[in-house]
C-alpha cells in the first residue's frame, strides 16, 4: 500500500468518532478477544448515537479456524450516560477478512462494503491496524479493478462505481430500492471524490484523465480475466448470501432483543423478551406477530 491511496486510507480510518463509540468498541472487543473494531454504517456519517450502530470484530488466527460461513452476527447493548447504546456486530478473523478484501475468496460483501466509508475505532497494536489498513486498501483496488471492467469506456467516476454497486446489489440474496447506487454516492461524495484513481494506480491499472473523465486502459484480455473473475462471484452471491441468512436465523445471538426493539421502535408496541424468546426467537415468532396484528387493528 504505497502513495495516495495509503495517505487517504490512513485519513479515512482516523476519521473523528464519538468517545462513546469507542469505548463501547473497546468493552466489544475484550469480550470476544478481537485484535481490531471497524465501525461503519450512516451513524458513522452522522456521529448520531441513535439507532443500531455497526461493527466489525476482528479476531486473530488463520483462516484454518474460520467457520464456512462468517460471519458471526450479534446484538449487543451497553448504558451509556443515560441512554442504551445498542449494536449489530459481525465477527470474523482478520485472515478472512484481509483474504476476503483481496477478491480471493467467492465472498462479494467485504470488498463492496469497505470500499465505503469506515474508521478502525480500537486495535490491539500497531501491528493488527496495519494489516487492517492493508486490507481496506485492498478492498479500494477490488473493487475499482471491477468498475472499470463492468463499467463504460470512459467516465466519469461516479459511472464507474455505479456500474459496481448495481452489479453487486443484483448479485446478492437482499432488496434494494431502485437508485441505491447513486444514494450512495451522494451521501458519501467527499469519500468517493478521487479515490478512483488513486486506486487504479495502486491497482497497476493504467489510465487517461481529462477534467472528470477517465478512461482506462484496460487490455481486452485483461478485461475479460476479470469479468470470468466477477462471473464466478456472480453465481456464488445469492447462494452464499442465502446460507448466511439461514445460519443468522439459528445462531444470531441478541436476535430477540434486536426485533423487539425494532419492532417498537417502528410501531410502538413494547414486546416482553422472556427466556423462551431469548432462547428460541425463531419459534417466538408467530406469537410476536399475532400480537403485532392485534396491536395495529386497536
Amino acid at each position: 500500500m504505497t502513495g495516495a491511496l495509503e495517505q487517504r486510507i490512513n485519513q479515512q480510518l482516523n476519521a473523528p468518532v464519538d468517545p462513546a463509540v469507542r469505548e463501547f468498541a473497546r468493552a466489544l472487543a475484550d469480550d470476544a478477544g478481537a485484535d481490531l473494531v471497524l465501525f461503519y454504517g450512516s451513524n458513522l456519517r452522522t456521529g448520531s448515537l441513535d439507532g443500531v450502530l455497526d461493527f466489525y470484530l476482528l479476531l486473530p488466527g488463520d483462516l484454518s479456524g474460520e467457520p464456512s460461513i462468517w460471519p458471526r452476527v450479534s446484538y449487543h447493548e451497553r448504558e451509556h450516560q443515560g441512554l442504551t447504546l445498542r449494536a449489530k456486530v459481525a465477527t470474523m478473523r482478520i485472515a478472512t477478512f484481509a483474504k476476503a478484501a483481496s477478491g480471493d475468496l467467492h465472498d462479494t460483501t467485504i470488498w463492496a462494503r469497505f470500499v465505503q466509508p469506515s474508521a478502525l475505532v480500537w486495535a490491539r497494536d500497531e501491528k493488527a491496524g496495519r494489516q487492517v489498513k492493508a486490507a481496506i486498501s485492498s478492498a479500494a483496488m477490488t473493487a475499482a479493478r471491477l468498475a472499470v471492467a463492468l463499467g463504460p469506456d470512459q467516465g466519469s467516476a461516479n459511472d464507474y462505481w455505479r456500474a459496481l454497486f448495481q452489479a453487486t446489489y443484483k448479485a446478492e440474496f437482499r432488496v434494494e430500492k431502485p437508485g441505491r447506487e447513486n444514494d450512495i454516492l451522494s451521501v458519501n461524495a467527499a469519500h468517493f471524490a478521487g479515490l478512483l484513481p488513486q486506486a487504479l494506480t495502486a491497482s497497476g491499472v493504467d489510465f487517461d484523465m481529462m477534467g472528470d473523465t477517465i478512461s482506462p486502459k484496460l487490455a481486452s484480455a485483461k478485461r475479460a480475466e476479470i469479468v470470468r473473475w466477477w462471473k464466478r462471484r456472480q453465481r456464488m452471491g445469492k447462494p452464499l448470501n442465502f446460507a448466511r441468512l439461514i445460519k443468522a436465523s439459528t445462531t444470531f445471538d441478541g436476535a430477540a432483543r434486536y426485533a423487539a426493539w425494532k419492532i417498537e421502535r417502528h410501531t410502538g408496541m413494547p414486546v416482553d423478551v422472556t427466556p423462551f424468546r431469548e432462547r428460541y426467537p425463531l419459534l417466538a415468532a408467530p406469537g410476536v406477530l399475532w400480537s403485532l396484528w392485534r396491536h395495529r387493528r386497536n
